[in-house]
């Protein structure tokens, strides 16, 4: 006969001998987590609903102020992945509501934030649920991610008028054509973008702006509001554009006293950049371009923010190294 050694004397080899399927480990692993889950949130919910109505399930109790009725079910994605019935429980004067679950939300708090952080990290909507299917255990559709995503609008506008620091040494200037549904069916947009660089080699997409045409009329207030924000331009060196006519007529206003210049490639052989500058302006058209049409002007705003959020969260702590920095 086979002895039988103690529990104790095993070691993490011999348990893992103990796995029929190493393959499925995992995926058993976390069906089992989600089933403890499950029972964890009704388990927290029956005992609400003992508070709230005094009296406990199956019991007489003359202190009560209500009465049990029934549960009903839920579908609720979870970080642990996604409950298809969730058994939330009722008191018959409907005003329970447990906190651990809100009401008509399908989601946790949990996920509503990791597709925000996922979206700000470059994927498009579209992108977002397939990318977290395997994690989550269900398809965030398109739509469900829109409207998750709703909620960058507060950070839009605090975006648009934080403040600026007044240390860049050079200022890039370009606009980004898109395509936005309107009631009159789709028309074109542009977006606005500078982009900052300091002595020491810091960038920074510093704002952008949406506006119907790219002209004089709408260069002028998007500069005058860079000022404001902060950039007076008091260390700036060079003010470099795509050319553009309009933005030249722009630019007297409010940086009359700052060189500019319109040749993209002079202008970075120069400052010896060339690399980093182009990056920054195709990583917005890069995201944008698969986007064939926004469904709206908000949708596009938040997209555009999305890709200028990601690209300086990655040039965070990562400055150029380039001869002409050094230079007083």
């Amino acid at each position: 006969m086979a002895s039988v050694r103690p529990l104790t004397d095993l070691t993490v080899a011999d348990l893992w001998r103990e796995v029929k399927d190493p393959a499925t480990l995992w995926g058993g692993v976390s069906q089992q987590t989600l089933r403890t889950v499950k029972l964890l949130l009704e388990n927290r919910m029956h005992d609400e609903l003992h508070a709230y109505l005094h009296a406990g399930r199956y019991v007489r109790d003359h202190g009560r102020v209500g009465y049990r009725n029934g549960v009903y079910r839920r579908h609720l994605t979870t970080t642990w992945g996604t409950i298809p019935d969730l058994q939330i429980p009722r008191a018959r004067d409907a005003g329970f509501q447990p906190s651990v679950v809100a009401r008509y939300q399908p989601r946790t708090d949990q996920v509503n934030r990791l597709v925000h952080a996922v979206f700000l990290g470059g994927l498009s909507t579209r992108r977002v649920g397939p990318i977290l299917a395997p994690l989550l255990g269900d398809t965030v559709s398109p739509a469900t991610v829109s409207k998750i995503t709703q909620a960058l609008d507060q950070a839009v506008a605090a975006f648009h008028v934080r403040r600026l620091a007044d240390h860049y040494r050079y200022l890039f200037l370009d606009a980004v054509t898109l395509r936005v549904k309107t009631p009159d069916g789709t028309r074109r947009r542009h977006a606005l973008v500078a982009y900052g660089l300091t002595a020491t080699g810091r960038r920074e997409l510093l704002d952008y702006r949406l506006v119907r045409q790219e002209c004089q009329a709408t260069w002028e207030p998007f500069l005058i509001n860079l000022a404001c924000q902060g950039l007076t331009g008091a260390a700036l060196r060079l003010i470099t554009t795509d050319g553009h006519a309009s933005l030249h007529a722009a630019l007297p206003l409010v940086y009359p006293q700052v060189p500019r210049q319109a040749c993209w490639v002079h202008v970075l052989r120069n400052v010896r950049t060339t690399n980093a500058i182009e990056r920054a302006f195709r990583e917005v058209r890069r995201r944008t371009r698969p986007m064939s049409c926004f469904t709206n002007t908000a949708s596009c705003d938040r997209i555009m923010f999305a890709v200028i959020w990601a690209f300086n969260q990655h040039a965070a702590g990562r400055p150029l190294s380039w001869e002409s920095t050094q230079k007083p």
